[in-house]
């Protein structure tokens, strides 16, 4: 992987951000080249050296705000903020990388094509895209702004580990976020276990009906 600049991005404010599992503190980035602003969720003392509970969640509007069923994505946000409170601590790095990277406009029309008959690697392909466009450099300045190393990582994706410690970053442990499995999106969840490696073999911790982890 090609070196990462140290200033690929800026710190530039935070602010508390209560929620229904816990009081965060929000704090908001700003990228150099894109001018996007990218944000980490923090819950306790990250920076004393122990391992941290993270997860690295790009942006899915349709997701995590319009409640798609057409992934696993609001499901796994929530699902991530509620471990963190629930062991008082952690953190969410919220990249504004939708879609796997393609931007808003491109994943609707992914989604066309997905109703077309393309899978969700397919769709990406027709549109001139990789499978998944996503720059995870972005992770290193901002978990270095909090003296973070060593990783418990939220994730079912092993290129997001990879990608992590190849940054120079210690996964000690991986946690599955396996949620939400539903009629809508299971060919989706099954293209991503079967096209990009995702682990998604279901896990007893899995998510009670009442929501709670």
């Amino acid at each position: 992987m090609p070196a990462v600049p140290d200033d690929i991005l800026d710190y530039t404010t935070s602010c508390a951000l209560p929620t229904p599992w816990a009081q965060f503190t929000l704090h908001a980035f700003v990228e150099h080249a894109t001018g996007k602003e990218h944000l980490a969720m923090v819950l306790g003392d990250i920076s004393n050296g122990e391992p941290v509970l993270a997860r690295v969640h790009s942006e899915c509007l349709t997701g995590d705000v319009l409640f798609s069923q057409r992934c696993d994505c609001g499901a796994q946000l929530e699902g991530a903020l509620r471990r963190i409170a629930a062991e008082g601590r952690g953190v969410l790095l919220y990249l504004r990388q939708e879609g796997r990277g393609i931007g808003l406009v491109n994943k609707i029309r992914a989604y066309r094509l997905q109703e077309a008959g393309a899978d969700t690697v397919e769709a990406n392909l027709q549109l001139g895209f990789h499978a998944d466009q996503r720059n995870y450099g972005l992770v290193k300045p901002m978990l270095e702004h909090f003296k973070v190393r060593a990783l418990r990582l939220m994730t079912n994706n092993p290129r997001k580990i990879d990608a992590l410690e190849k940054l120079g970053f210690s996964v000690t442990e991986r946690v599955p976020l396996i949620v939400n499995r539903n009629a809508f999106n299971t060919g989706y969840l099954d293209t991503k276990a079967a096209k990009l490696g995702h682990m998604m073999t279901p896990v007893e911790e899995a998510v009670a009906e009442d929501g709670e982890l």
